[in-house]
Formats: structure tokens, sequence, C-alpha cells
């Protein structure tokens, strides 16, 4: 059996499945297989020190090591003594892979990825230890702001196609899974290089169409600037897919955003949520904020403190700025580390405040939770809640929530 370690996004999940399964076909046995993420210094660093733990607890394990931070620096994980292979982003979803490594070949197989001109299906049909499935759509990303590093880990922007996501996600949802995540690097950029063009919207509505026995599909992280008319309608009339949307926004003052070059302004933002939480009342949002950007002066960051409740946002997922090698961003002038790390501080605590607001407005409310492993449950919108009666994890269960404790609601099932 071997042992897969997924650092990152939900994109990264979805793929360590299928190296699973990859590295299975080719009868790899007892390896150990680090799935990189390379969006920030520290997610490269966390990937290194494990690597070494894992060397240290088995010295005798095949140790091989791919992913985003794998694609943008091989030679530095081929230069770790605890490292048998590195594999890039294309190469580690290729059984031929492990096969040759079983038979003594190439250390080192990473190739250039803005040469990838297509994403094939995987035909992932089980995810280890996950309640909910997830199907790739979309990978890679034609943008390039300042900050990111992930197009030179991930390539140029392509989607899978319509008929082979409907098939998959058929088949994910007759293997009982109720709820399918679709995921991908830029989620709403979804098949503008496909021969129909179809929308990120268009496919969602197919999906609930053509597969009715799906109970829920929940999108991954997108941007909004980028959501179609046919995604609105989507919002707006599709019950079976989640009120929960994760936001690119990164900033909420202009200036950093134009630094960062993104394509959307902070009113772009407030505009979306709103037309959003027209359509669909019992809506939440998350969002990725970076503190400390390059040049971010302390007005520019009230400006994202304020964009948190203006755009009523109540998941934050936080970064510190952190300088990636080889992006513009690195070269800017750097905001002091202690003020970077405070602001993140100051995010993080009002993250915990609009998250506990969020929960309070549930209480005594009638929910369908998916269920997880541990007795917690998620709701539609994505509140984690703990249920008292246990339940199988990924399975529904209608509850009422009698209360909030700490970061989770408290669910009873009648």
């Amino acid at each position: 059996m071997n042992q897969i370690v997924t650092f990152g996004c939900r994109l990264n999940v979805y793929e360590s499945e299928a190296i699973r399964a990859r590295a299975s076909e080719a009868g790899l046995e007892q390896a150990i297989i680090f799935n990189t993420c390379a969006v920030t210094s520290e997610a490269v660093r966390q990937s290194r020190q494990a690597i070494r733990r894992a060397r240290r607890a088995d010295p005798a394990a095949k140790i091989i090591v791919t992913g985003c931070a794998a694609q943008t620096e091989p030679e530095s994980y081929a230069a770790m003594g605890e490292v048998d292979l590195v594999l890039g982003n294309p190469e580690k979803l290729e059984a031929k892979s492990y096969r040759d490594f079983v038979a003594g070949a190439e250390r080192v197989r990473v190739n250039d990825i803005m040469a990838v001109r297509e994403t094939a299906p995987q035909f992932v049909d089980s995810f280890e230890a996950h309640s909910r499935a997830f199907l790739q759509v979309q990978n890679g990303c034609d943008h390039r702001c300042t900050f990111c590093i992930i197009p030179y880990g991930r390539g140029n922007s392509r989607s899978v196609g319509v008929g082979e996501v409907i098939g998959e996600a058929r088949r994910l949802s007759e293997a009982g899974f109720a709820e399918i995540v679709l995921t991908g690097v830029d989620l709403t950029s979804y098949g503008a290089d496909l021969p129909s063009a179809p929308t990120l919207g268009q496919l969602v509505r197919k999906i609930l169409k053509l597969v009715p026995e799906l109970k829920r599909l929940r999108l991954s992280s997108i941007d909004s600037i980028e959501a179609d008319a046919e995604l609105m309608r989507a919002i707006a009339e599709e019950e079976r897919l989640m009120p929960h949307f994760h936001l690119s926004a990164q900033s909420g003052d202009n200036m950093i955003l134009k630094r960062m070059k993104r394509r959307h302004a902070r009113k772009d933002t407030i505009a979306f949520c709103e037309e959003v939480r027209r359509l669909r009342p019992d809506v939440a949002f998350g969002a990725d904020l970076i503190a400390g950007f390059p040049t971010e002066t302390e007005a520019m960051f009230e400006n994202t403190r304020a964009l948190i409740e203006d755009s009523g946002l109540s998941y934050l997922h936080v970064f510190p700025f952190s300088p990636r090698k080889g992006t513009p961003a690195a070269r800017m002038p750097q905001v002091e580390r202690k003020v970077v790390k405070e602001r993140a501080a100051k995010l993080r605590v009002m993250g915990e405040r609009v998250l506990a607001s969020r929960l309070a407005a549930l209480a005594g409310s009638r929910q369908m939770l998916l269920m997880e492993r541990g007795g917690i449950g998620r709701t539609p919108c994505f509140a984690p809640a703990r249920v008292e009666t246990a339940a199988p994890p990924g399975s529904l269960v209608e509850a009422r929530i009698a209360g909030v404790a700490g970061d989770q609601l408290i669910a009873q099932i009648p």
C-alpha cells in the first residue's frame, strides 16, 4: 500500500486519488508520495519538513515528490538526499512514470508544463477519508497575477470536455457520493479552450440535468468577475447547487488589486455578493485575502478589512504575503515581515468574528447535513455542525441547529 501526502488545494486532493490509482496500476508498492503545493514559501517549507520526517521514520521507504512545488523547483527537491524520484504535474498522472521508476529509470522527470495542451479526465471513483467527491473540470491558468507562481506549476488553462465531466459525475454519484465539488485552478475560465466554448454555468446546468441522482453540487474557489449569466441563473434556480461560494478576492484596495494584476475592482466583489445574495438569500461567501502585499499601506489594508463587512464574507482564508522567486511581486518594495504577520493576525481575528455571526444566524434553523468523519456535518452553506447522534460519513441527514459552540454549530437529529 502506497501512502499519499497531500498539500494545498482541492485539485491536489483529486489528483492524489488519481496518483494512488496510477501508482497501483504500475505495481509500485510501499512508497510515500508527496503531492506538494507552491502557493506560498511556507507551503514549500512544510513539504520539505514532512519529507525529512518521513525519511527519519522509515529509512527504507521509496520517497517520491510531485505537485506544483516539484514542477516549479525540481532541482531543489532532487538535491534532497531523502528523495528518490521527482515528478512534474503531468507526469504524476501517468502510470508509466511509476513503472519506469520501478524499472530504475531517471530520478527526475519534469517536462515543460507550458507545452501541455489538454487535461484528460482521470476517472477517479473513490476518495480515501473524504465524504464528498472532487471532480476536476479545469487545470492551469492564462492569467499572470504578480504574486502567483501557480501558472508555472500548472501551465495554461485547459478544460475537460462536458461529456467526460458528466460521465465522471454520474460514476461518482452511482458510487454513493451525495456531494460533488467541481475543482480547477481557474474554475470560472472553464470551457474557453473547448470547441463549443461552454461556460461554467452551462456545465453546472448540464450536470444537474443529466445526473438527476446527484444530491448536491458545490463549486471550489471562483473568480467572481468571470461568473457567466448561466451560472447566475443556476445560483438562482438550482437548489442542488450549494449556496457557498469562495471568492478569489485577494484585496479590498483598488491600487493593490492593480499591482496584483487582478481583473476586478473592489466594487466588483461587493456587487457580486449583493447580486448573489438577492438571488439566493441563504448564501454564504468565503474569500482568499492576502495581507501585507508589497506597497500596502495601513489605509490600503483597512480597505481590505472593510471589504469583509461590505461584502458580507463569512469564511476567510488569510495568506500573509509570501514572495515567490520568479514573480513580479517579489521584486516590488516589500512590507516589513512583522507588519505582514500583524495584518494577517488582524484579518484572522476578524474572520473569527464574522464566522461567529454567521453561525449564530443559523441557530434554530433546520439544515440538511452532509456527514463527515468525527461526528461533524456540513450545512449547504458549508458551516460545520457537530451532531450528537452518530451518522455514517457521506450520508445526508436533516437536523435542527440547537446552538453554537465555538466555531461549530450544535445539531440534533430528530
